[in-house]
């Protein structure tokens, strides 16, 4: 039997975006929106103790927030102001793209790229704000303070909640398409916490993708990333064993990954593939697919891995991808001759901090047998982890090296 608790973290993992992109609708306001759709779950808690699950628990708390937020609208002395506003939110169905709006009006190009991709993840992923401010290498004051910035940048400038039209889709897609795969990226490794994934905020990135796929169906790059996503996802099963601890690629039990899935991505990765060059979603789907088709680790393609890697840093030279394409030339040339590429990458500012780098690093030098400079690195990426899961991979590690 579902009980309340149980009832109230499935409505807030599937259905928190659609019910305050729903309560947008009536405050114009982020701040205010998300204060009434807090203290709607919040009231939830009582309520379904008192009368029972109801049948439609998004239906009861998308009502729930609406009617916080006209209340606080009466206390404010706005209503009669507002009430244009309220003729069109009137209780009904919520246009199903309602989500996507909010990723829209969060990725507006007012805001900063960093304001974009915050707002998105404390607001449309319900990301807690210690959390985005670790992600970004800052403390929790200084990213809550942007947050609100952001926020009342929003309304100061009356930022409509819509879809972008037409003429403006093509300069607004890439920040929507990059800040929905950092909310996937967020739920898929998370960046504290004792549990490896975060499967909410996945899955929440999931379903937008699905949404501009659907909405926009000639745009290649979200075919792409909903295939890099599906893929990834499709392995959450094996990433950990029961005790929650950290599985890699070789280790897992490829019979257990989501095999319907994978034949999505596939699909999407071949539609995205054609006409034309591939942008940098479409590529990393692509060497997801090689990695998700492969039928053991040891059979994995890693010459046209690398391949793909190359095209992908002529289309995104960044940084990250030098990192996981020196992954691939240890698989094809050897341990020392990637160790030389991420030496290199040392010296980048934009990877200080960046956990993977030390402990890429710290792994080509134990396999090199170079275990005391190993130790060290490995020394460094566990400074750097917040994670539970990892940091117990890494320590298993830096004590096997230390033998």
């Amino acid at each position: 039997m579902t009980t309340v608790r149980q009832a109230i973290d499935d409505a807030h993992r599937h259905e928190w975006a659609r019910v305050l992109a729903a309560t947008v609708r009536v405050t114009r306001d982020l701040d205010l929106a998300e204060e009434c759709v807090q203290d709607a779950y919040a009231a939830a808690l009582a309520a379904w103790g008192r009368d029972g699950i109801p049948d439609r628990p998004a239906a009861w708390l998308t009502t729930a927030a609406r009617h916080n937020a006209l209340d606080v609208l009466r206390r404010a002395a706005t209503l009669r102001a507002k009430l244009p506003l309220l003729i069109e939110p009137a209780p009904g169905p919520v246009p199903p793209e309602d989500p996507l709006r909010l990723v829209f009006l969060c990725c507006h190009p007012a805001l900063s790229p960093e304001a974009q991709v915050a707002l998105t993840l404390r607001v449309v992923g319900g990301v807690p704000t210690p959390d985005v401010a670790a992600a970004f290498l800052v403390t929790e004051p200084t990213m809550a303070a942007r947050i609100t910035r952001a926020k009342k940048k929003i309304s100061a400038a009356g930022i409509p909640f819509r879809m972008p039209s037409p003429a403006e889709l093509p300069a607004r897609l890439d920040a929507v398409l990059t800040t929905i795969h950092l909310l996937f990226t967020t739920g898929h490794t998370a960046p504290s916490g004792t549990a490896l994934t975060r499967v909410s905020c996945a899955e929440r990135a999931i379903e937008l993708a699905r949404l501009l796929v659907t909405l926009l169906p000639g745009e290649r790059e979200a075919r792409g990333l909903l295939a890099l996503m599906l893929a990834g996802h499709a392995r959450r099963a094996t990433r950990t064993d029961e005790a929650g601890r950290l599985l890699l690629l070789s280790e897992q039990d490829r019979s257990r990954w989501d095999a319907e899935s994978i034949a999505e991505a596939d699909s999407l990765v071949v539609s995205a593939l054609r006409g034309g060059r591939p942008g940098r979603f479409t590529l990393q789907a692509a060497i997801a697919m090689l990695h998700a088709s492969a039928p053991a680790y040891e059979e994995t393609d890693w010459p046209q891995i690398l391949l793909l890697y190359d095209e992908l840093a002529k289309v995104w030279p960044s940084p990250v991808v030098a990192l996981n394409r020196a992954v691939a030339v240890a698989m094809v040339d050897g341990p020392a001759t990637a160790l030389t590429a991420v030496t290199a990458l040392e010296d980048d500012p934009r990877l200080s901090g960046y956990r993977y780098l030390p402990a890429i690093k710290a792994d080509l030098l134990r396999r090199l047998e170079r275990f005391a400079e190993a130790a060290t690195a490995y020394e460094e990426a566990l400074r750097l982890t917040d994670n539970e899961a990892e940091r117990t991979f890494l320590t298993g590690r830096l004590t096997e090296v230390r033998r």
